[in-house]
């Protein structure tokens, strides 16, 4: 089981119920159809960004990445990352990748509670 997180490109929606509306409807365009888009710039900055901090669970001989899947840009598709991180990591790891992609200018969303991270 693990913590999952959602990374957008676009304007900050007004509150938690159009993020978790705008944040269905990027997953079912980029991560639930037939196009499989390769992640956008930013997007692929931001899990670059992400893998400085952590390296990718493929190349994890320590066992010490959040990331319970890899590679991790696998997770990317266009303007969208959904993402998860192992519970024990959850609360460092996404407030690291929340507080990243404010940085950078994206949206991040908290699919469990289904609300905007600040």
């Amino acid at each position: 089981m693990s913590y999952d997180l959602a990374v957008w490109e676009g304007e900050r929606p007004a509150d938690d119920k159009l993020a978790g509306r705008i944040f269905n409807d990027l997953y079912d365009r980029y991560l639930d159809g037939e196009t499989h888009e390769p992640a956008s710039e930013r997007i692929s900055a931001h899990v670059a960004a992400l893998l400085q901090r952590w390296c990718d669970i493929t190349e994890d001989s320590e066992e010490t990445s959040p990331w319970p899947a890899g590679p991790l840009i696998d997770s990317a598709r266009g303007p969208l990352m959904y993402f998860g991180m192992s519970w024990n990591m959850a609360e460092e790891a996404s407030a690291y990748a929340a507080g990243l992609a404010e940085l950078m200018g994206l949206v991040c969303f908290d699919v469990q509670e289904n609300r905007l991270r600040p």
